[in-house]
């Protein structure tokens, strides 16, 4: 009997728990696994030791391979991307093994041992449960604890990403309560359900003949799977509102529909975009269809712009013959950009004393660049309770009242410095840029990003005029910097257009 022996304690390093296992586990042993994941590489090193239990039983600790949790994923294109189960085929730390190319052999053979020895059960309960590992046969028992996954670098066969880790066994009587418990929790029906086929049809696929679509469609998901999640449902727009039958909707061309669907989705996710096609492209028409899509939702829109586009922007909700899209009944606000520092008096028939500031949904902001200089925009921001219009803005509109979401135009966001793009992203985050950490897919926050940008600009700057090429400041700037423009802004030129639309409806553009 073991009930004698101290805890063992294993670092993985000059202790390693799969050099135990290999004299713990014996002929008849039963099993117990509570674990984040399974890996067919690791039942590969203790292939010979598990053929030689009686039963093996794996819970999975946390929600996974059952068909309820595929139905949540999938509209977000659910190909098991959940790490737990993508492990079955080898973890991030299993390169190297899955680089020998034998994986079909080996996840054969590990089907085949699962179908004569193994049960697998999934905790559905959502309830937190303790990984751990044990082994008991007629004569002795013993427990491994924690044991957090069944995979190579858990057994100390590979290095992982851990600094250290220590895994501990004990033995009877401390190992009865892991045992006992792990029995009571198996058997638990309203928190566990049993997901020993998922698995087996997951590992299976590993090794059966697939069609060369297949592959190609699985290679496709895997290179473009990030840019899927911006077609999540929760961002895209709602045709429910009929947007799409309306009379700006009719006159968009396609690139056109595609910006606005474009503006829309990040909006929705971001708070904010930048629309910054080239000039001529109609960006004037493309948010008319951003604000169709708001104002359908009775949602209300302020427009800024510059007091010379006070015609431009009246003539669309306009009851007039020269309105191409009257049928609409668009009723959103105009006002000037210099109406920012005002504080009383009329503006294109607005009472600016008695306006809600606070109560606009959307606000498009023509020629957005008029505020990229931000809070220190004027010489007056000395004097106490002065305000300059980009403060005047946040904080009547964006940050009083209602939330706010910002649509924001310019053909140039960025004059001479990066500084000019982050102050408008700004006016989206309400002037807080951990708003936007959170929902962008950087490794850095925004203030890193726009800080090694700038610095990487200063030293393209530097160099000489030879070297001074965009492929030279574009191979500088860090990788962040793209996703960040690629999150919040739509800035495309001519040939852009030319190049990935028929020009059939559009024509040529004049040179």
């Amino acid at each position: 009997m073991d009930q004698n022996n101290s805890p063992v304690f294993f670092d993985n390093v000059s202790n390693r728990v799969i050099d135990d296992l290999k004299t713990t586990i014996r002929s008849g042993s039963k099993v117990d696994i509570a674990a984040a994941s399974f890996s067919i590489y690791a039942y590969q090193l203790l292939k010979k030791e598990l053929e030689q239990v009686e039963e093996l039983n794996f819970l999975f600790t946390g929600e996974v391979f059952t068909s309820e949790k595929a139905q949540r994923e999938s509209r977000e294109f659910y190909i098991p991307r959940l790490n737990a189960e993508r492990s079955l085929y080898g973890t991030d730390f299993e390169v190297k093994l899955r680089n020998e190319l034998n994986q079909q052999a080996i996840a054969k053979e590990c089907a085949d041992w699962i179908r004569r020895k193994v049960k697998f059960k999934s905790n559905v309960s959502g309830e937190h449960m303790s990984p751990f590992m044990a082994v008991r046969t007629d004569e002795s028992e013993a427990a491994f604890v924690p044991f957090n996954s069944f995979t190579t670098a858990d057994l100390g066969a590979d290095r992982g990403n851990s600094a250290y880790s220590v895994t501990t066994k004990i033995f009877a009587p401390a190992s009865k309560q892991f045992i006992d418990t792990f029995e009571s929790v198996w058997n638990e029906d309203d928190k566990i359900a049993d997901v020993t086929e998922s698995v087996l049809e997951n590992i299976t696929a590993a090794y059966r003949e697939n069609s060369p679509e297949l592959i190609y469609f699985t290679a496709l998901y895997n290179i473009f799977s990030e840019f899927l999640e911006d077609l999540n449902a929760d961002y895209l727009p709602d045709e429910a509102t009929g947007f799409k039958n309306s009379e700006v909707w009719g006159k968009l061309y396609d690139f056109q529909k595609d910006a606005v669907i474009g503006c829309i989705s990040k909006l929705e996710k971001h708070n904010g975009c930048i629309l910054a096609d080239s000039v001529g492209l109609g960006k004037t028409f493309s948010a008319l269809g951003v604000i169709k899509y708001y104002e359908s939702r009775n949602k209300n829109v302020l427009v800024l712009a510059p007091k010379r586009l006070k015609d431009n922007w009246n003539t669309f909700k306009g009851n007039y013959k020269n309105n191409p899209i009257a049928g609409d009944r668009l009723r959103y606000d105009v006002l000037f950009h210099t109406d920012m520092n005002r504080e009383g008096g009329e503006s294109n028939g607005i009472n600016l004393r008695d306006l809600n500031w606070g109560n606009y949904d959307l606000v498009v902001i023509d020629e957005s660049h008029n505020f990229r200089n931000g809070e220190s925009a004027s010489g007056r921001k000395s004097e106490e309770g002065y305000e300059n219009r980009y403060q005047k803005l946040m904080n009547r509109i964006i940050r009083d009242g209602v939330k706010t979401k910002v649509l924001m135009l310019s053909a140039t966001p960025v004059n001479n410095r990066f500084a000019d793009l982050r102050n408008q992203l700004m006016l989206a985050a309400e002037g807080d840029s951990t708003r936007l950490d959170e929902s962008l897919k950087t490794t850095s926050p925004i203030d890193k990003i726009f800080r090694d940008a700038s610095a990487a600009f200063k030293g393209w700057n530097e160099l000489p005029p030879d070297d001074r090429t965009t492929s030279n400041l574009l191979g500088m700037l860090h990788f962040d910097f793209f996703e960040l423009l690629d999150s919040v802004t739509i800035a495309r030129s001519r040939k852009h257009i030319e190049r990935y639309y028929s020009l059939s409806d559009v024509g040529k553009f004049p040179t």
